[in-house]
């Protein structure tokens, strides 16, 4: 593919060549030249080159999720590698961490290979996690190492948290020696119990079982503990409670290798969204209160909080019909990921636009070891890009959703800022422009 993006303002935090000061950002044409980034200049020319005027609009380096369940193999009902591909495609995404809780869960090689050949096919950069145990029982670690040579990049028993210390600590050992990632989904089960939604005042004016803020406290700080032990690397997904946040504040000031992410619906929603018994507010862990929401912001402001993540998870219209207690956690989020991140947080709290890049593309690059065609802008890479209007205002609406499944928690919702093409492994995708 030949391309030219003429005029546009390039937004690239790890790119010392590209300078930026506050959100004053320099303008410039990129050309493509057979899926590659030839030059970064100005008055660029190409023979047989696509044009795409690019005024007043920015290119920002491939959105990276670090959280994306694409149900594949199992529950092609609910979504595919291949509708999970276009609906990231769409929301400016070039790559995501696939989850391992399919079925048959993502501990034997053959699943792996399956998931790798589906994400060429759309083309799109698919980095697995395997298991942390067989069967993501908790009970035997999985085959890491023949993991790690299918292609893993993490391990994560996610849905479910490693109670089992001994073997918590054995998983980071030797995901270690793999140089692996262990990704902790922080849930002591015991105390969440049966619990639906957060505990707390919302949760006893409607009637749900709470699940207490503790569950994820207690998880976190044992995890940090066995961290701290081994030397290995943790990454803790989707973190909600306030004092989740101080334990990683801590830890990264005594020099525990830990990382951590928040989601655009913990950043944005309360408890309170649950309110008429909305099953789409429906996650886990799930919506807490403004005092957790306050400080998972500051969490990412103070950059205790290194990334984004979507969490895309994808449930049919059926399964969330049912009853609150009975519908399955989870909401959709690639494709309004980047808009809720402008809207709430570029908008609302003016947080700058680099800082969102480098939380959703800059640093899972950097967390996931991929490279310079990933995270940045560099000549002489494979383009990943994603090219947006922040100042374009739109509506979730059903029938404009790619994802298989419609269960979005921002459904209706008017926000600002468009994805309009996005450029994943040389190949252009074309959203309005």
């Amino acid at each position: 593919m030949n391309l030219i993006i003429r005029n546009v303002f390039l937004v690239d935090p790890e790119n010392p060549k590209v300078k930026q000061e506050g959100d004053q950002f320099p303008v410039a044409d990129v050309s493509i030249i057979n899926g590659k980034i030839k030059e970064i200049g100005q008055s660029l020319t190409a023979n047989d080159a696509e044009i795409i005027e690019a005024k007043g609009f920015y290119l920002l380096p491939g959105l990276i999720d670090l959280h994306t369940h694409f149900r594949e193999p199992g529950y092609e009902s609910k979504e595919t590698v291949h509708t999970g591909s276009l609906a990231a495609l769409k929301g400016g995404f070039i790559a995501s961490v696939s989850m391992p809780n399919t079925m048959p869960p993502c501990d034997q090689q053959s699943v792996i290979d399956n998931i790798l050949r589906k994400a060429r096919e759309v083309p799109y950069h698919i980095f697995p996690a395997g298991t942390i145990s067989k069967g993501r029982e908790g009970k035997e670690l999985s085959e890491m190492a023949d993991l790690r040579q299918a292609g893993i990049v993490a391990v994560s028993d996610d849905g479910d948290w490693v109670s089992d210390s001994l073997l918590m600590r054995r998983a980071l050992e030797y995901a270690s020696m793999l140089n692996l990632i262990v990704i902790s989904h922080c849930e002591d089960k015991k105390l969440s119990s049966n619990g639906v939604m957060n505990e707390g005042w919302t949760s006893t004016q409607l009637g749900l079982r709470g699940i207490p803020s503790a569950s994820e406290d207690v998880a976190v700080a044992r995890d940090i503990e066995l961290a701290r032990l081994t030397g290995g690397r943790i990454h803790f997904c989707h973190l909600s409670t306030a004092r989740a946040i101080e334990l990683v504040r801590r830890a990264k000031a005594e020099g525990v290798r830990v990382t951590a992410d928040v989601t655009p619906h913990h950043l944005t929603l309360t408890d309170e969204a649950v309110e008429g018994y909305n099953t789409s507010c429906k996650m886990n862990p799930p919506l807490r209160s403004k005092a957790d929401l306050k400080a998972l912001r500051q969490g990412l402001r103070d950059h205790i909080v290194d990334c984004i993540a979507t969490d895309h998870a994808p449930h049919s219209a059926e399964d969330k019909m049912a009853e609150f207690d009975e519908a399955p956690f989870g909401t959709i989020g690639l494709e309004t990921a980047l808009a809720v991140a402008l809207t709430e947080l570029y908008y609302g709290e003016k947080f700058p636009l680099s800082e969102i890049v480098r939380w959703m593309s800059s640093n899972p690059a950097q967390i996931l070891n991929l490279g310079p065609a990933f995270g940045r802008i560099t000549k002489g890479q494979m383009a990943n890009l994603t090219l947006v209007d922040i100042n374009k205002t739109w509506v979730v609406a059903p029938g404009e959703i790619v994802s298989k499944s419609r269960n979005s928690c921002f459904m209706n919702r008017e926000l600002k800022g468009k994805v309009l093409a996005t450029v994943c492994a040389g190949k252009l995708w074309r959203y309005g422009i």
